[in-house]
C-alpha cells in the first residue's frame, strides 16, 4: 500500500520557529513564502531572503528564511504574546479578535461561472501527487493570462499557502480553485493577497461567507449532483 507522505515541517524566520506544521514534503520553499504572505508577516515576497530547506530525516524538515529586522521585531512581539497552540489554519494569532482580522477590500473582476467545470478539470489534471498517493488537497490559481498553477498537500491550508508562495502573492487578476470546503481562514489567506474569486468543491462556512461579503470577494462552489457524477454546478454564496 502507498501511503500519503506527511512530515513535521518547522517554519523558521530569523532563527526563531514561527510554526511547526504536518505537511507533505514537496514545494516547501513555496510553503514558507506563502505562509509569510498570507499571514501578513511580509507584504512583498522580496522581503523574504536566504530561504533554505534542511532535511533532518525522521525528525522532519526545517524551512528557514530571513525578513527585515523591523518585521521580525513585530513578529517577535506577537510570538511572545501567545498563550497556546491554535489549529485549523489560524496560525500565530494573539487572541480571539485576531481570528477575524480586518482585511482590505479586494477589487472585483469579471468572471463567468460557466468556466467552473473547466477549472476543476484543469485542477484535476495537474494533481500529480493526488494521482500518486491519493488523499491530497489541491489549490490552483488561474487567470486569463496564463495556465493554471497547482500546489498540493495533505492539509488544505498548506496547499493554499504553497500556491500563494508559487504565485508570489499576485492573485488580483485571477481566481483560486480548491478541492476543499471554504472556511474562514482560507478566505482570510486569499483576501490577504487580493484574490477576488475563491472557488471550492464544497459549500463554505457561515463565517467564510460573512468575511467574503465584508471584503467584496466572490465565493463559488462546484456542487456535484448526488449519485449522478455530473459536472459540477456552480453556486455563488458571496459577491
Amino acid at each position: 500500500m502507498i501511503y500519503t507522505p506527511e512530515t513535521p515541517v518547522a517554519l523558521v524566520l530569523n532563527g526563531s520557529t514561527e510554526a511547526v506544521l504536518m505537511a507533505t514534503p514537496h514545494d516547501l520553499a513555496d510553503l514558507l513564502a506563502g505562509f509569510c504572505l498570507s499571514e501578513g508577516i511580509v507584504e512583498d515576497i522580496n522581503q523574504i531572503k536566504d530561504l533554505s530547506v534542511t532535511d533532518h530525516g525522521a525528525k522532519g524538515i526545517e524551512v528557514a528564511a530571513w525578513i527585515p529586522t523591523d518585521l521580525a521585531a513585530k513578529l517577535d512581539a506577537r510570538r511572545r504574546s501567545r498563550v497556546g497552540p491554535v489549529g485549523c489554519g489560524l496560525c500565530g494569532i494573539e487572541g480571539l479578535e485576531d481570528a477575524t482580522r480586518t482585511l482590505p477590500p479586494v477589487k472585483p473582476i469579471a468572471f463567468s461561472s460557466g468556466l467552473i467545470p473547466d477549472l476543476f478539470a484543469k485542477l484535476s489534471e495537474k494533481q500529480m501527487l493526488g494521482r500518486q498517493y491519493g488523499g491530497m488537497h489541491a489549490a490552483g490559481f488561474w487567470s486569463p493570462h496564463h495556465d493554471m498553477i497547482v500546489r498540493e498537500d495533505v492539509g488544505r491550508h498548506n496547499a493554499l499557502d504553497k500556491l500563494i508562495g508559487a504565485i508570489k502573492g499576485h492573485a488580483s487578476q485571477g481566481v483560486i480553485v480548491m478541492t476543499s470546503r471554504l472556511s474562514l481562514d482560507l478566505v482570510q489567506k486569499s483576501a490577504a493577497i487580493g484574490c477576488p474569486v475563491l472557488i471550492g468543491a464544497a459549500p463554505p462556512t457561515d463565517r467564510a461567507v460573512a468575511l467574503a461579503k465584508d471584503t467584496g470577494m466572490t465565493l463559488i462552489t462546484g456542487v456535484r449532483e448526488p449519485k449522478t457524477h455530473t459536472e459540477p454546478k456552480a453556486k455563488t454564496y458571496a459577491a
